[in-house]
């Protein structure tokens, strides 16, 4: 975006916040077509062009970043955010044309992997059976430490699926989804073509979307810390660009029978009320206590004590002895 709209013959150094203000707005108005760039995307790019300035600072090309007091805004999309409910997704599972798109719907809805970085090429040594955990190896987090792999938990939904994979693939091979390597691919359109042949409703941004349902429902049931271990990134990020609001939250909040609140709220529940005096006299004694092993009832003891009236002095003496 920088060299379409400043040229390719400018220099960085004749950079100044002029022109980052000039840029920053361009990028912000409709195309020829009318078309206008999302406040997220549009954030996305100054974000980069941000770093990009402040590392050639770094690198000493160039004395100050010009970019540094550009306000990116948010790159978060609430429009474009969508829970991708099992049934769905067990509807376009039939209607996948092949073992490999079988394989990518399901890690990326119930897994939480990212696409397709982290479905490229699995290995079956990755996989425990034993213990239900699958080792993911990440692209995009193995500059990070100890990020470059993590284990996320091999969902119900997920185990057969993987274990039919596994049961059909050829002796010595490992698994591979070879669609996922060739970059002419266009992943988004083909899906696209399976979610109709579903008869699914579509919904944007495929992958991402399915991965963001998969963080919803395991934030829902652990702690947000253990869920963005698995998904691999923080709870901030996964609050921000994640976590949903789906409209069972809604219904739930708002029960209309009143059951559902005033079993979660205790302030709602009502104190239980002691017997009536005429009840109590109808309840049956306590039995006597009994010494363990011994069964010999114990009777109830009277203790008498002699008391003496307290004189003006009191009980204690007026002087030691």
């Amino acid at each position: 975006m920088l060299r379409r709209h400043f040229g390719e013959t400018i220099a960085i150094d004749s950079m100044t916040p002029a022109h980052a203000d000039e840029w920053r707005k361009a990028i912000g108005q409709p195309d020829k077509a009318g078309k206008r760039l999302a406040t997220a995307t549009v954030a996305k790019r100054v974000k980069d062009a941000k770093a990009v300035f402040r590392e050639a600072v770094r690198w000493q090309m160039i004395p100050a970043n010009p970019f540094a007091d550009l306000r990116a805004g948010s790159q978060t999309n609430p429009d474009r955010a969508f829970y991708v409910p099992i049934e769905s997704i067990r509807s376009i599972l039939a209607a996948c044309p092949d073992e490999q798109w079988r394989a990518i719907v399901p890690l990326s809805r119930f897994a939480g992997l990212r696409c397709p970085s982290e479905i490229v090429a699995p290995r079956w040594g990755d996989i425990n059976w034993e213990r239900g955990r699958l080792m993911v190896r990440s692209v995009k987090t193995e500059g990070h430490e100890r990020h470059a792999v993590r284990v996320v938990p091999i969902a119900p939904e997920l185990r057969p699926i993987l274990q039919d994979t596994f049961d059909a693939a050829e002796p010595g091979t490992e698994a591979d989804v070879p669609r996922l390597r060739d970059p002419k691919v266009n992943l988004r359109t083909q899906l696209e073509r399976i979610i109709a042949k579903a008869c699914v409703k579509p919904w944007p941004r495929q992958f991402h979307n399915m991965r963001a349902s998969c963080a919803t429902d395991w934030v829902e049931r652990f702690p947000a810390h253990v869920v963005a271990g698995w998904l691999g990134h923080s709870p901030i990020i996964a609050a921000q660009h994640y976590l949903q609001t789906r409209h069972a939250h809604f219904d739930l909040a708002a029960d209309v029978g009143g059951a559902v609140c005033a079993a979660a709220n205790p302030a709602t529940h009502k104190r239980p009320q002691a017997p009536a005096l005429d009840q109590r006299k109808k309840q049956k004694p306590h039995h006597t206590a009994e010494l363990a092993g011994v069964r010999v009832a114990c009777d109830p003891v009277t203790i008498f004590v002699k008391i003496k009236p307290m004189t003006p002095a009191g009980f204690e003496p007026a002087s030691l002895p």
